[in-house]
């Protein structure tokens, strides 16, 4: 059995990190994914909204250097959680539970995005950079 899901998207808010008992970290923020097609020439296009949840080392990196409008590439695990909401109504939430993260491009005031100084991770083998503008996903 496989729990494994990619995105590269867009942060959608900075990350909200919250420093909890025993030094650990949690970071939380909004990825938006894009789909474009064509049918019948109509164009379509889907957003879909993840929620991303980091913990420990990764958490510290996404709140030094992850911010609303960085692109990112992010491989981790699906989980859903249930709770009940203030009216008794239950409520599923579906996460992605990051396991690794590499910081894709710039910011979108074109500045450099700071790189930390321990890689995260390699880079994926086609990044944005290297994919023909046809076959980006946004």
């Amino acid at each position: 059995m496989v729990n494994k899901i990619i995105l590269v998207g867009h942060v959608g808010k900075d990350p909200e990190v919250r420093h909890l008992d025993n030094n650990l970290v949690c970071a939380r923020f909004s990825l938006a994914t894009k789909e474009r097609w064509s049918k019948d020439g109509n164009k379509t296009e889907h957003t879909e909204w993840h929620n991303i949840v980091m913990w420990r080392s990764l958490a510290d990196i996404a709140e030094k250097y992850v911010r609303k409008g960085n692109m990112v590439y992010i491989e981790g695990k699906v989980r859903s959680r249930s709770y009940d909401d203030k009216d008794g109504i239950k409520r599923t939430v579906v996460d992605v539970i990051a396991d690794t993260m590499t910081l894709l491009g710039s910011k979108p005031d074109n500045t450099s995005v700071l790189q930390p100084t321990t890689p995260l991770n390699e880079p994926p083998e086609a990044t944005m950079d290297t994919l023909p503008p046809e076959d980006l996903p946004f």
